[in-house]
């Protein structure tokens, strides 16, 4: 066997799908994932032992099983599932339209300076200004309705992916650049073949991040200008002073904002599943 033959060996990882069920559930058993559960459990026992022992009156703080009860009551009689499916809808039509905008302008922008030199100093003068601060104005142009609020998180949703994928394209190893030409590829081939497959690591990054910024801003958005959406439901139970609701709502945004962290991290590793990096 040659040395070379024992490097690519050596060096080649097992990918995660190739991994046999029972070693999986193994891992589970020995440790290596659970741990992440510990926390959680620790906060729910507190807030129980908290909740029992009336450290907080139980208006301010319900016992967990309360909050269980109330979840069950929204989604039953108040038509929770509506709410929820509302602001689902208002985030994935912001994220989406502004992460095109914000790849397609990143990517112009990135391949010419002229065109960074075009948009950079409008945009980052109206990057500086909150999402928030837009909505009053919006709301007057298009209303309280989805529109308004699609916009004012398109616009939050835009910047951080437009930032970071013209970034990645100018982060992109000069000496690659350098092969390319030697190997006398055209532009668009070098594009292709180079540039972005080497900014896509920054783009990645950058959608998840957009992706959970966009679940946040709904609830501030609809909070704001709204008759519906998780959003208006925790402002409403705060002015009724109804602190079970609100925890549900609480609980219903950070469970959903993890489902969609851990959806773009899998779609970040599938689609990166070429670039190994440190694991920790």
């Amino acid at each position: 066997m040659s040395t070379t033959d024992i490097l690519t060996r050596s060096t080649t990882v097992q990918p995660a799908s190739s991994i046999p069920p029972a070693e999986r559930l193994s891992g589970w058993v020995r440790g290596r994932n659970w741990i992440g559960l510990v926390l959680p459990l620790i906060i729910l026992a507190f807030w129980q032992l908290a909740a029992s022992l009336r450290w907080v009156p139980p208006v301010f703080l319900p016992s967990p099983l309360a909050t269980v009860q109330a979840f069950w009551k929204m989604l039953t009689v108040q038509k929770l599932h509506l709410d929820f499916l509302e602001s689902i809808g208002i985030v994935s039509q912001a994220f989406l339209y502004g992460s095109i905008a914000a790849v397609a302008l990143g990517i112009a922008a990135g391949l010419s300076r002229r065109v960074e030199q075009f948009f950079g100093p409008t945009f980052d003068t109206i990057r500086h200004i909150p999402g928030i601060a837009w909505l009053p104005l919006i709301v007057l142009w298009l209303g309280i309705g989805a529109p308004a609020k699609i916009l004012v998180i398109a616009k939050s949703v835009f910047f951080p992916v437009f930032l970071n994928t013209l970034q990645g394209i100018r982060n992109v190893e000069k000496n690659y650049i350098e092969l390319g030409r030697v190997l006398t590829l055209t532009r668009w081939q070098l594009v292709r073949r180079i540039v972005l497959p080497s900014a896509i690591p920054n783009i990645m990054v950058s959608l998840r991040y957009a992706a959970g910024l966009a679940w946040a801003l709904v609830v501030v958005a609809e909070g704001l200008s709204g008759m519906q959406g998780l959003g208006f439901l925790i402002f409403r139970a705060q002015g009724l002073l109804l602190t079970d609701q609100l925890l549900v709502c609480m609980v219903v945004i950070g469970l959903v904002g993890f489902i969609i962290d851990r959806g773009m991290f899998l779609l970040q590793r599938h689609v990166l599943r070429w670039k190994q990096g440190f694991d920790g």
